[in-house]
């Protein structure tokens, strides 16, 4: 493991409420964090059961309002290549779940292009314009592709994949771009837009959020220092932290616990 990323850290709880509890009072204060060091936040948003859970807990917590949403610059780690506004949409699901209910700057929020818009069905250059947002929001005098995401947020697949990087695919092995079109999933949609590996591994903090018995041989697999091209979840690393947040049944083959 490179010596600029953390070795994981993994939280277990006793089932998906509560995990979606926990990770929406640990996003507020990374976030509040974020802000009273640098006077903004950014954070990167994962689809699925458990992304969209810890965003509604998010909107219920009391403690919402402590997050200035007027300074967090929101992106996603992946996408379903459907029509804006499609209800499988990763950002469909965090609208409805968070981002309609807090006062967000339109212009800080970067959803990743829909299959109708001006892309059209063309998901690689879909993901080239997405390239091109993220190395803008990163600064031009950074040199770096993407930002420094204060937060990003993954989830994990029961054959191990994470955003929407799949084991033994070109995309999982890719090194030079950082947003792929993705095509040929072997979960509808088939078509999808994701970061790659280097572009989740310039974040700040990575944070991998699964639930189910189904999800314990990969989760183990991947703490265990599975090959990320076997396992994608095995390469998802914060420069400063890697959480891996479980519940009970996610984390029953973790090594070292009873």
């Amino acid at each position: 493991m490179s010596e600029a990323h953390a070795a994981p850290r993994v939280f277990v709880h006793a089932d998906g409420d509560v995990l979606a509890a926990a990770a929406a009072a640990r996003l507020i204060t990374a976030l509040v964090d974020a802000q009273a060091a640098r006077g903004s936040a950014s954070v990167v948003l994962t689809g699925g059961r458990t992304g969209t859970a810890v965003l509604e807990q998010v909107r219920a917590s009391p403690a919402r309002d402590a997050v200035d949403w007027a300074a967090v610059d929101v992106f996603w780690g992946d996408e379903r290549f459907l029509p804006r506004g499609d209800p499988e949409r990763n950002e469909t699901q965090a609208r409805a779940a968070l981002l309609d209910h807090v006062p967000v700057d339109p212009e800080r929020v970067h959803p990743m292009a829909a299959a109708d818009g001006r892309f059209g069905a063309d998901a690689d250059t879909a993901a080239a314009h997405y390239a091109e947002v993220l190395a803008a929001a990163a600064g031009s005098g950074s040199g770096a592709a993407v930002p420094e995401f204060d937060v990003l947020l993954l989830g994990v697949g029961e054959e191990g994949h994470t955003a929407s990087l799949f084991p033994d695919t070109p995309y999982v092995r890719e090194q030079e771009r950082a947003v792929v079109g993705v095509h040929d999933c072997p979960k509808p949609p088939p078509t999808r837009i994701s970061l790659t590996l280097p572009a989740i591994r310039a974040a700040a903090q990575v944070w991998l959020m699964t639930t189910g018995s189904g999800k314990a041989g990969p989760v183990a697999a991947a703490l265990s220092g599975a090959d990320p091209v076997a396992i994608p979840a095995a390469g998802a690393l914060g420069r400063s932290r890697t959480c891996w947040l479980l519940d009970a049944s996610a984390a029953a083959e973790v090594p070292g616990r009873p």
